[in-house]
């Protein structure tokens, strides 16, 4: 397989929303720690996320000021990507087509230091819409690109530059549900990993897989942990 293997892995609600006040109850709070435990557990390359979800958890919608970078050009034919001198570690995969995150830091930053995330190296997976004023500010801050695409994000061109270019051989995919509809839609999701919480979301939920196709799964793993059920699903092919 010429890309990363994707584990998908969410808490979800009992309807199957992913995204929700459901999630900062405390009826959720069991479900969330053994969430974090099975991160942690499943030792992949890094993680994927969507622009939204980044913003959420980690940038908290800082925007830098571009007219302070110098634009760094590309030829329309030809966009490099930016790599370090050294790309070793755990990764923070953002899917960002137009460049739209704000970083302080060229690696993820979390308050409250959650293993698995903290310390992760930020890479930025773009499209050729991007300003070039923003990659001389992710070049300033030392933050690796790549381009995957010309209007959006060609899934499976993102896929063969991690695993090619960059090394990961497994990488979990943790939403949200738009990001995580694109790669069901691409059929590029191997394996479900996730922890339904006892409570059903409100209206503004959001689904795991936003505007999803068919596709089939078979289960292989399935447990109740303090209330919570856990299960996997590996990809019928």
């Amino acid at each position: 397989m010429n890309r990363p293997y994707i584990i998908c892995h969410m808490v979800t609600s009992l309807d199957g929303k992913v995204t929700g006040d459901f999630l900062f109850t405390h009826e959720c709070a069991g479900a969330t720690e053994i969430y974090y435990e099975i991160n942690r557990k499943l030792r992949c390359d890094g993680f994927i996320c969507g622009r939204v979800t980044m913003e959420g958890s980690f940038t908290g919608g800082y925007y830098p000021d571009l007219s302070e970078y110098e634009p760094v050009r590309h030829d329309l034919d030809l966009k490099m990507d930016y790599m370090l001198d050294d790309m070793t570690g755990f990764y923070a995969i953002a899917f960002d087509p137009k460049g739209r995150l704000g970083w302080k830091s060229n690696k993820i930053i979390d308050p409250d230091a959650v293993p698995g995330y903290d310390g992760a190296q930020i890479i930025e997976v773009l499209t050729e819409q991007v300003d070039e004023r923003y990659l001389g500010y992710l070049e300033s801050m030392e933050i690796p690109y790549i381009f995957a695409g010309k209007d959006e994000i060609d899934i499976d061109f993102a896929l063969f530059k991690l695993k090619n270019i960059i090394g990961c051989d497994t990488l979990l995919l943790e939403g949200g549900s738009i990001i995580n509809g694109f790669f069901q839609r691409a059929d590029v999701i191997d394996e479900l990993s996730l922890v339904t919480a006892p409570i059903v979301a409100d209206k503004g939920g959001k689904p795991l897989f936003m505007n999803g196709t068919l596709s089939n799964y078979e289960l292989v793993k399935s447990e109740i942990i303090k209330g919570n059920i856990v299960v996997n699903y590996k990809r019928k092919r």
